[in-house]
């Protein structure tokens, strides 16, 4: 179960900047997270370890195939062109990746990742 929690990032002053989205793995990965941070605030445990349950308890990027995409765009119902549009990578790039030439990573991954579970609408919003 992933469950989402809101995070604010305060600077000097006290007032909030902004806020982040944060998706854990379960609720128990939620609790623990929480409760590291607890930890963390009041300088019980270091900012290297803080990494470390970040990268833990956080949903990992999920891996896709040429099929995979091919299938996400086409589920979209929209063409290789309109869909490099929507992640800025060239036609091309779309292209390798459903051919698996090229393997999609980084910031493109994530985006496929978000694609998959709430549409490319949701990058219009």
């Amino acid at each position: 179960m992933t469950i989402r929690i809101f995070q604010n990032t305060w600077f000097k002053g006290g007032e909030a900047m902004k806020e982040q989205e944060q998706q854990y793995r379960s609720d128990a990965f939620a609790a623990i997270h929480e409760t590291m941070e607890g930890l963390h605030d009041v300088g019980a445990i270091s900012k290297t370890t803080m990494r470390k349950f970040d990268e833990m308890c956080l949903e990992p990027v999920s891996d896709f195939n040429g099929e995979a995409i091919r299938a996400l765009r086409e589920r979209e119902n929209v063409s290789q062109p309109v869909f490099a549009r929507y992640l800025n990578v060239s036609k091309n790039l779309v292209s390798d990746w459903e051919r698996d030439v090229k393997k999609p990573g980084g910031p493109a991954l994530r985006l496929l990742s978000i694609i998959d579970k709430h549409g490319l609408s949701f990058l219009t919003q």
